[in-house]
Parts: structure tokens; C-alpha cells; sequence
């Protein structure tokens, strides 16, 4: 039961710091690992070791020496997967995943996006997106490799 207690309490705050580090990088509603963290604690945590109280009632498993290894490989084999998840939702957040890892000191680029729904919100590191349309009736007007200014102003 504390298991399972501890494992709720871990998901709500995995999903409060989520809320949070979102909202503090700019980047909420950005699809990334962090996303997922308060649902592998709360239902492969939580519910998962609610279930196995239930079995632990019927069956009285607690005692056995195979039911000490379960609980032993299935926590950290849980815990080891959130913290990688954090790691890499964290790295995504802040454009340091491998496959972006030069994001925010390279050009930035005019390209479509698919992902209209997420447009005008931060959704990558360094590109301006835009939706299809837009993009099509922006072609023909500027030539590839056309020196682009973004100013505040």
C-alpha cells in the first residue's frame, strides 16, 4: 500500500512539474517524454501495485522470495525509465536532444508544418513554421536562400 501511495504522489507532482517547467520555458503544450511521466507513475505505478496488493491478499505472495525480486526489478526498472524519460523530455524541451543538438546556434528556417494546431505556441528551436497555405502562397514570392530579417519591431 505505501508502494502504491508513493507512486500517486509521485505522479502528481511529476505532473505538476511538467505543467510548470512548460509554462516556465515557454514551451506548454510542446509534445515531448515529460508529457508521460505522471501517467507511468500513476498507472504502471500506482495501479500496478494496487493490483498486486490485491493478489498479496489472496495469495499471500509479500512472504515469498520471487516476490521480493518482482518488487526489487519492477520498481527500478520503473524508476530507471521515468528518470530517462525526464531526461530526454527535458533535453527536447531545451533543444539538446542528438537529433537537434546544434538547434538554437544554426539558421533558422521558413518551412510548412503539418501541426497547424500548434502553430503561434513554441513547438521547435530555431524554425519559423507556417501553416501549408501560407506556405505555398509564400513560395513563389521569395527565392531559396533569400536573406531573411526578424526584427522585434
Amino acid at each position: 500500500m505505501n508502494t502504491a501511495f508513493a507512486y500517486m504522489v509521485l505522479g502528481l507532482v511529476s505532473g505538476l512539474f511538467y505543467r510548470e517547467y512548460t509554462k516556465a520555458t515557454d514551451t506548454l503544450g510542446a509534445d515531448t517524454q515529460l508529457a508521460t511521466l505522471h501517467t507511468h507513475f500513476l498507472a504502471l505505478g500506482m495501479v500496478v501495485f494496487l493490483v498486486v496488493l490485491a493478489l498479496d491478499a489472496l495469495f499471500q505472495l509479500s512472504g515469498r522470495r520471487s516476490f521480493a525480486v518482482f518488487y526489487r526489478t519492477y520498481n527500478i526498472g520503473l524508476l530507471m525509465t521515468v528518470v530517462m524519460q525526464a531526461v530526454r523530455g527535458i533535453l527536447t524541451l531545451d533543444g539538446q536532444e542528438p537529433g537537434n543538438a546544434n538547434t538554437l546556434a544554426r539558421y533558422i528556417y521558413i518551412h510548412g508544418t503539418a501541426h497547424t494546431r500548434l502553430l503561434g505556441r513554441p513547438a521547435s528551436h530555431g524554425c519559423i513554421r507556417m501553416a501549408p497555405d501560407a506556405i505555398i502562397e509564400l513560395y513563389p514570392l521569395l527565392p531559396i536562400g533569400t536573406d531573411v530579417f526578424i526584427s522585434q519591431d
